[in-house]
């Protein structure tokens, strides 16, 4: 029903006024690295692309930089994985409803060495509390992406504020999730990370999963049209059409059919 209320309301101001193939045909997806990085977009966009014919030109950057570049109307949907912020996106009258996509979950990886000694703590805060008592190396994107908002969340329930130790233990590579973990590799350090993009993840040399399972791990993306009403040149009715494929049955099932090495990287749970 809302989603037929937002065609109603776009076919009010004219952006279904005309056959979609009399707009460009393609769109531009503000998305985050951890969807690109993982091979998710590269795997389910094709099914999309030979359905209807709409090109799909995605800029992968972290979350806050893809929420800044749509604010600023360059792109038409915002597919990311930090949602206070894309609520107060969407509440700032920049997007025209936030919509649930899909989930996985973020995991803690370090060195085998583990000098923290937190393998198999099923509690973030606690395993950050103990890494920064150990001074052990950690890696951060320091990018304000939805990762790095998620690990700055953990760190501000431990107490610790992990910039006090900035290019010390602390290292904050502005880098998006497969650099900073190349960094953590080199360094044998700590790193939040998606699963997704780990799964991916070529040069793991020394790190493993150390900790995963606390619920305050939860993934959540989400998926919102960009608003029309403050960038008219933004290509609503093709955006539409790409975020109901998205969260409609084919979308859907693209997501939840993509696996690595037998193991799926996300879990669909549009309404």
């Amino acid at each position: 029903m809302i989603r037929n209320f937002i065609r109603a309301a776009l076919v009010s101001l004219g952006f279904f006024a005309g056959p979609l193939s009399a707009e460009s045909p393609f769109i531009v997806v503000q998305s985050t690295t951890s969807t690109q990085n993982s091979g998710l977009l590269d795997y389910i966009l094709p099914g999309f692309e030979a359905e209807t014919g709409i090109d799909v030109r995605v800029v992968a950057v972290g979350t806050g930089q893809a929420i800044r570049n749509a604010i600023n109307g360059d792109g038409d949907v915002l597919l990311v994985h930090a949602k206070p912020a894309e609520e107060q996106f969407v509440a700032d009258g920049w997007g025209v409803e936030r919509l649930d996509v899909m989930y996985n979950d973020f995991i803690l990886v370090g060195p085998k060495s583990d000098p923290a000694n937190v393998k198999g703590e099923m509690d973030i805060v606690a395993a950050l509390t103990a890494v920064s008592e150990a001074e052990a190396p950690f890696a951060s994107r320091g990018d304000d992406s939805g990762t790095h908002k998620a690990e700055m969340r953990h760190w501000d329930a431990s107490g610790v504020d992990p910039t006090d130790a900035s290019g010390k233990w602390y290292r904050e590579t502005g880098s998006g999730m497969g650099a900073t973990l190349n960094v953590a590799s080199g360094m044998e350090a700590y790193a939040l990370t998606d699963r997704g993009t780990w799964q991916s993840f070529g040069n793991k040399g020394n790190l493993e999963v150390l900790v995963e399972g606390d619920p305050r791990l939860y993934n959540q993306y989400g998926v919102i049209l960009v608003n029309p009403a403050k960038h008219p040149r933004v290509r609503a009715a093709a955006g539409q059409r790409f975020i109901e494929w998205l969260t409609g049955p084919d979308g859907q099932a693209a997501i939840a059919s993509y696996k690595l090495d037998g193991e799926q990287l996300f879990f669909p749970n549009a309404d």
